[in-house]
């Protein structure tokens, strides 16, 4: 497991270099080995504007190298500079040719599924760019209401969009653990993009599979409505999973968005802060 970057709470960033609009963020990321893996694939970032998680597989040590990979490339885009979406497209390109070569040639291929969000300026609104490749999954936490924001990449949803079976049978359909896209794998990367207001009240789940195989929506839901903030949450969705069985590795990334204003009025920021979404 890699993880790249530190742990921060109410720290204040433009939404863009050189925009007049700051935004003051609080995140938490943590990963877990889980209770029947020998090693720990996932991997993760928090190097401001990009968050990301990626869940490496392959046999022995592939998925490692894989989701270590693409968090490195991935870690490169942080910084003052804007990300674009091409940018994120360019950095998984490379992360594929680093895999091929640090894990050579396995019996099992190298890959791993990425997901994460990108924080900066749309048309002078603060925005939050969404992406991801596979099943880990991004989840938006506001104002009561829960939403899963990213799609999976997975036979069981392909067969969910098609009416085939619903979402309680895909849970114990005996494809649930095959996904449909991967960075790796002889595969080139193509992530699915999107856009989410970034606003003040505001919490996100970034996470792998190992979090959503243990803990139901509702679940889910709870620990993020009640924690007072992005570490508590952070580690109370660890707990649960592993105390419900941590089949996997577990990894999670919480966001709080605090706040939103204008840097050439400092009132705005302290007029829009929120304790907790």
């Amino acid at each position: 497991m890699i993880a790249r970057g530190v742990n921060a709470v109410r720290r204040r960033l433009r939404a863009a270099p050189g925009s007049e609009i700051e935004v003051e963020l609080s995140w938490f990321g943590a990963s877990d080995v889980g209770h029947r893996r020998e090693t720990n694939q996932d991997s993760y970032l928090t190097v401001p504007p990009i968050f990301a998680v990626a869940d490496g597989m392959g046999g022995h040590s592939a998925g490692e190298i894989a989701s270590a990979a693409v968090v490195r490339r991935l870690a490169e885009l942080g910084g003052p500079m804007p990300i674009a979406a091409n940018d994120v497209d360019e950095a998984l390109s490379d992360a594929v040719a680093d895999m091929e070569l640090d894990a050579g040639e396995t019996e099992l291929g190298t890959g791993t599924t990425v997901t994460g969000v990108v924080f900066g300026e749309d048309e002078g609104r603060p925005t939050w760019t969404v992406f991801n490749i596979g099943d880990s999954r991004v989840y938006q936490y506001f104002k009561g209401a829960l939403t899963q924001i990213t799609v999976d990449h997975s036979v069981v949803q392909h067969l969910i969009d098609t009416g085939q079976i619903t979402a309680d049978e895909a849970e114990f359909h005996p494809h649930a653990n095959v996904i449909t896209r991967a960075v790796g794998l002889g595969e080139e990367p193509a992530a699915d993009y999107g856009q989410l207001a970034l606003i003040p009240g505001q919490r996100l789940l970034i996470c792998s599979d190992g979090l959503t195989k243990e803990l139901t929506d509702v679940g889910i839901q709870h620990f993020l409505a009640t924690a007072e903030t992005a570490e508590g949450a952070a580690r109370q969705l660890l707990e649960h999973a592993l105390g419900n069985a941590g089949r996997d590795n577990v990894t999670v990334i919480v966001i709080d968005v605090h706040a939103v204003g204008d840097t050439r009025d400092t009132a705005d920021i302290a007029t829009l802060e929120q304790t907790r979404p």
